[in-house]
């Protein structure tokens, strides 16, 4: 499990950046924590959120989503939200460079919370 610290800015239009590593065959989990240009948590009541990651090829050119993370909120006034892939999942993806994002969303507001790579590694041993 990994944590990441970034700043959140509804009025900029550009999500903040994080990369990301994932092992095939483990579960994934990373925390962001969130605040806003003043350095406050973010407040995420009533926010949803999806995140999808797809097969970097090229410069500027993707293949579909390759994965899709669980995410949830886990603390709305703490200015926290999580992804996550199981063990499962991880196993299906292939080694390389990937990219992600995570989208939140209120009412009918949605916004690019973070974008950035994610590389991925085979992993080695099998599952316990």
């Amino acid at each position: 499990m990994s944590n990441k610290n970034i700043t959140f800015n509804t009025d900029a239009g550009v999500p903040a950046a994080a990369n990301l590593v994932i092992t095939t065959g483990s579960s994934f989990e990373t925390t962001f924590t969130v605040v806003d240009t003043s350095n406050t948590a973010f407040d995420f009541t009533g926010y949803t959120g999806t995140s999808q990651m797809a097969k970097s090829v090229a410069v500027g050119a993707t293949f579909g989503a390759v994965g899709t993370f669980t995410v949830g909120v886990t603390s709305a006034l703490g200015g926290k939200i999580k992804i996550s892939m199981s063990e499962e999942d991880t196993r299906t993806l292939s080694e390389g460079r990937h990219v992600y994002d995570v989208n939140v969303k209120t009412g009918s507001t949605i916004s690019k919370l973070v974008n950035g790579n994610i590389l991925v590694y085979a992993g080695i041993s099998s599952t316990p």
